[in-house]
């Protein structure tokens, strides 16, 4: 293994020579053509390539699992200067590919992962010469127990773990005014599609790296967007499940509520060949020991446009709609007409019960409930307390670390003020413009479950829950899904609350900004299979629609030689 690993580094010299060389010489001209990417092996067109693509090239002998890990660390070494999506290459990862391909060359293929690169985001925990900090320098040398279940379950499908993605420092739960994507320990991540823009967070590497075609496929976390808002901005599919669909034993946590383990992928085939690789029960997770999940997986339930035809679904427009900007709706309307085209009914006015009430008028805001004047009714009250008790649990089982409290990580940022940011801008670090707000939140909590508490978990959890149910069922029909505009985070809030599942697609790109948006489906407990079914066949209408751009488009890098931060935190169209 050792020998191995040299052999990786030196691979990786000789490949970031191999890339400065390449950006040195390139010709002035278009973004695009300046971060082209090259062929894998001698004939191989990794540039876009599925999973599928993959397979079948490995069991044609055209690549190897060792050139598949090469041909996207190559391609990390040419964009990472630029969007930074890895944190962190795995150095046993061509060990691990080499293995594979032993495997396929003695006749064993473990199934559409086998040799197939991914990357977790750097807050999920992994036993191997990689760090787990969830960005921050605080937990640095810091030494997890063992694998999280969902890294130990793609290990065992035959996925080959290239290393970690970039995100939001502590998965957003640090500060309420910072520039997304960025972590003290990772820097800035940003989008290929504009540099200044807000990339999404905080799974914001996962989404940015298989956006740009530096890996394959990737995991994210999301409590409340962090899945679906950087997928939609990446111009990939982000399947975010039921909470306790995928186990989140062995990932830094915010609340056992709404944390959730989602996917990223350039298709929905990809994204639900990930899923079936994690999802399961475990036992150091009660919250998957209640799921219901189909045998067989959901692979089965891919499908086409002709799935379209009788189907039915609900458009929310008070709820979410009407805050969409009129660019977006332009061209969601658009896609929304192809897909009554194909044969669908689409069902406007099927509103979310009570949404004047749960849903803010003014975008996404977890703390709703305290800004009306009710702090039982807020989401954010939830969270603060338990990040409190979870984050102290977390870290009673790490090795080699003084870092034991919540108490413990405020103080490191304070006395790192330099590079943490523990004090507001302008004594801290300008990424974190309000410091450690959240942290702070939390700690004044001391992690007491109060009727304030208790009050607040019952209404977010039954409101929504009540209100998504309520809107799927039409005078008495049962929809197939509620079509909402992810790019207003009220959609995706809604469903986190409640825990329930969603998935977003590639929609579209704003002219103002030349950032993506998506069109997403929502749906209620456990119904993954019907989200699957439908964002395939969408997904299938999408690209075999002649003449169709309501879709995924390759990154164009604007801005690529700006570097600033914060970025922007815009994402309105142009009207």
């Amino acid at each position: 293994m050792g020998g191995g690993s040299l052999t990786y580094f030196k691979s990786l010299a000789g490949l970031a020579a191999a890339a400065t060389t390449t950006a040195t010489m390139a010709p002035a001209g278009a973004a695009a053509d300046f971060f082209k990417m090259p062929l894998c092996g001698r004939s191989f067109r990794l540039e876009e390539a599925s999973i599928d693509d993959m397979q079948k090239a490995m069991g044609n002998g055209t690549v190897t699992a060792v050139q598949l890990v090469e041909c996207y660390a190559q391609r990390v070494l040419q964009t990472d200067d630029y969007i930074n999506s890895l944190l962190e290459f795995n150095p046993d990862a061509l060990d691990i590919a080499a293995n594979l391909d032993r495997e396929r060359r003695a006749g064993k293929v473990r199934g559409p992962m086998h040799g197939i690169p991914f990357t977790v985001k750097e807050n999920i925990g992994t036993k191997d010469k990689m760090e787990t900090t969830a960005g921050s320098w605080a937990l640095l040398g810091s030494r997890v127990p063992r694998d999280a279940f969902v890294v130990k379950k793609l290990r065992e499908a035959g996925g080959v773990l290239l290393g970690k993605a970039t995100l939001s420092e502590w998965a957003d739960m640090r500060s309420n005014n910072y520039s997304e994507g960025y972590s003290a320990r990772g820097g800035q991540a940003r989008s290929p599609y504009n540099f200044t823009v807000n990339p999404g967070g905080s799974s914001s590497g996962s989404a940015i790296g298989v956006a740009a075609n530096a890996v394959a496929v990737s995991l994210g976390t999301e409590t409340d967007g962090s899945v679906i808002n950087p997928a939609m901005r990446n111009s990939v599919v982000g399947f975010k499940p039921t909470v306790g669909l995928t186990s989140r034993a062995g990932v830094v946590p915010e609340t056992e509520h709404q944390d959730t383990v989602g996917t990223f992928g350039r298709s929905v085939r990809d994204a639900v060949y990930t899923l079936d690789a994690i999802y399961g029960k475990d036992q150091r997770d009660n919250y998957t020991l209640a799921q219901q999940s189909p045998r067989g997986g959901y692979t089965q339930f891919l499908t086409n446009k002709r799935a379209l035809r009788g189907a039915a679904f609900g458009l929310p427009w008070q709820c979410f709609w009407r805050h969409a900007d009129p660019e977006q709706l332009r061209q969601l309307t658009a896609l929304l007409d192809l897909i009554t085209e194909a044969g669908a009914t689409i069902i406007n006015g099927t509103e979310i019960t009570d949404y004047e009430t749960i849903v803010s008028p003014d975008w996404w805001d977890w703390d709703w409930g305290t800004r009306r004047g009710y702090p039982n009714e807020s989401e954010y009250t939830v969270v603060a307390v338990d990040f409190y008790n979870n984050i102290n649990t977390y870290l009673s089982e790490l090795d080699n670390t003084d870092i034991r409290s919540l108490e413990d990580i405020v103080q490191y940022n304070y006395d790192n003020d330099g590079t943490e940011g523990g004090n507001p801008w302008p004594l801290g670090n300008p990424a974190f413009y309000s410091g450690q707000d959240g942290f702070l939140a939390s700690l004044a909590t001391k992690g007491i479950q109060d009727e304030t508490y208790w009050q607040a978990l019952e209404f977010t959890q039954t409101k929504t829950r009540k209100g998504i149910d309520d809107a799927l069922n039409y005078k008495g029909k049962k929809l197939n899904g509620l079509l909402v505009p992810p790019a207003v985070g009220q959609s995706y809030q809604i469903s986190a609350q409640a825990g329930y599942p969603i998935i977003t697609l590639p929609a579209g790109i704003h002219s103002a900004t030349g950032m993506p948006f998506g069109l997403a489906i929502l749906q209620t407990a456990w119904a993954e299979s019907e989200l699957v079914k439908f964002g395939s066949a969408i997904e299938d209408l999408q690209k075999t629609t002649a003449g169709n751009q309501y879709k995924r488009s390759l990154p164009t890098w604007e801005g690529y030689k700006k570097k600033p931060i914060p970025l922007l935190n815009i994402y309105e169209g142009s009207d």
